[in-house]
């Protein structure tokens, strides 16, 4: 998810680009697999990420949208291991405080309802194309998209399930007063804090994060990978890309 100066934003659902048919349609996927396995490649010897990115970008003749794609799915084998190593199962969660990155984890499942584009990283995890640049602008999906979190966090058992929302983003109270809406008529165990970077405190928090943001991953103890276990659990023909 992106951050930055306030745009307005007049989407009714977080579906997909009017050029994804084709950017990631089957025929393409062999170029974007050649991409992501050089990217990789590159970031295993320790290249820069945005330079290795262009060079490869423009071996490939690949569009924005394709580069991006490509950034989000690449990792390095350290990377990869690490993020693995500490992802915790499903039946770690019961009885346990569970932090959520909440937009991280939202935007991915209204993609997925919204039919966007999921992309299937090298590291396990489920990441959306979605951007967000200081707003968010609640769609057709977004209670959906919190059902079908809530039904799976309740299948978990979390003692509690604390969502973290960036305070500068607008509409962050909003989207909090949804949250806690649906949590008080399901009877869930949610807290949603409003904070002004999620980052850094799910980097620190001894708790099991919920996120897929490689910044965090690469920094926190156990993690959940909670978007890919809604995605797979509740969302109906996801396009989901494995790249």
């Amino acid at each position: 998810m992106g951050k930055g100066c306030a745009v307005p934003d007049t989407r009714t659902h977080r579906g997909p680009h009017p050029e994804d048919g084709r950017l990631f349609a089957d025929t393409a996927l062999p170029l974007l697999h050649a991409a992501v396995d050089d990217l990789c490649w590159l970031l295993d010897r320790e290249y820069a990420p945005d330079s290795s990115l262009k060079l490869v970008g423009d071996r490939y003749a690949l569009v924005a949208r394709q580069r991006v794609a490509v950034a989000r799915c690449a990792c390095s084998k350290m990377r990869r291991q690490s993020r693995r190593q500490r992802m915790a199962a499903p039946s770690e969660v019961a009885g346990q405080s569970l932090w959520l990155d909440g937009y991280n984890v939202l935007t991915t499942i209204e993609a997925a309802l919204a039919g966007g584009v999921v992309l299937a990283a090298r590291d396990g995890t489920y990441r959306d194309m979605a951007s967000m640049h200081g707003s968010y602008r609640k769609v057709a999906e977004t209670r959906p998209a919190i059902q079908r979190i809530g039904r799976v966090l309740a299948r978990l058992g979390p003692s509690e399930s604390v969502w973290h929302l960036d305070r500068p983003v607008s509409n962050s109270g909003r989207l909090r007063a949804i949250l806690l809406e649906a949590a008080e008529a399901a009877d869930w165990p949610w807290r949603v804090e409003l904070v002004a970077d999620p980052d850094p405190i799910l980097t620190a928090c001894e708790s099991i994060v919920a996120t897929a943001d490689s910044g965090i991953l690469d920094s926190c103890g156990r993690w959940l990978n909670l978007a890919r276990l809604v995605v797979d659990a509740e969302v109906d023909r996801a396009w989901v890309v494995d790249l």
